[in-house]
């Protein structure tokens, strides 16, 4: 069976975290709906609360340490990322943006990406599409038609959430799938795509 990998990002904060649940309902739906179209999944999940303190440093050195590294190695190498965050101030939170801030440029140019939220109303779903969705423009990912918010009513069923929530989840696993599906193999990189021309070495640029 032809496999996929997946890198979910979680930037909730508290434990438990309604925003680990979504990631990782999202998660099981995006596996079953790639099991669907006869693609297995290799999960990783990168939760931010456990890189805080590394996520600092590196934007302050610029250098992501070795904790750190292995999560952002996951992220940039899978073949589709799930990312949710709750939702502070009518946007993103601080780790989630931090997380992005220290990639390197455009290492998720073309990703195929889920973006999903918590918050504790309805009202802050909006975040998604004014606030969410043009970080992910800015990093030039390909990110999927349906976003995807869960606000506490959307947990009334419990764990499995509600049918709205349910049929919103589906449908943007749905659509991250057909993605990953058809997704290419990277073409290798030019090892002299960056050269500097050797006029411009004479002039010192």
């Amino acid at each position: 069976m032809t496999t996929r990998t997946l890198a979910v990002v979680s930037a909730g904060l508290g434990v438990p975290s309604s925003t680990r649940l979504l990631a990782d309902r999202l998660a099981a739906a995006v596996t079953a709906a790639l099991r669907e179209r006869g693609i297995g999944t290799e999960v990783t999940v990168v939760d931010l609360r456990e890189h805080g303190h590394d996520l600092v440093d590196a934007a302050l050195t610029g250098f992501p340490g070795t904790g750190l590294r292995a999560a952002v190695d996951a992220v940039t190498g899978a073949d589709g990322v799930v990312a949710v965050t709750p939702i502070f101030s009518a946007s993103y939170n601080g780790l989630f943006k931090l997380f992005f801030d220290v990639l390197e440029d455009g290492v998720l140019a073309g990703k195929p990406t889920l973006v999903g939220a918590t918050g504790g109303t309805g009202r802050h779903s909006l975040a998604l599409e004014h606030a969410v969705r043009p970080l992910f423009a800015y990093l030039r990912s390909v990110v999927v038609p349906t976003a995807v918010f869960a606000a506490p009513e959307d947990w009334a069923g419990g764990a499995t959430g509600v049918p709205a929530l349910d049929r919103r989840i589906a449908r943007a696993a749905g659509e991250l799938a057909d993605l990953m599906a058809g997704r290419p193999a990277p073409p290798p990189a030019d090892p002299y795509g960056d050269v500097v021309p050797f006029d411009r070495l004479l002039k010192g640029d």
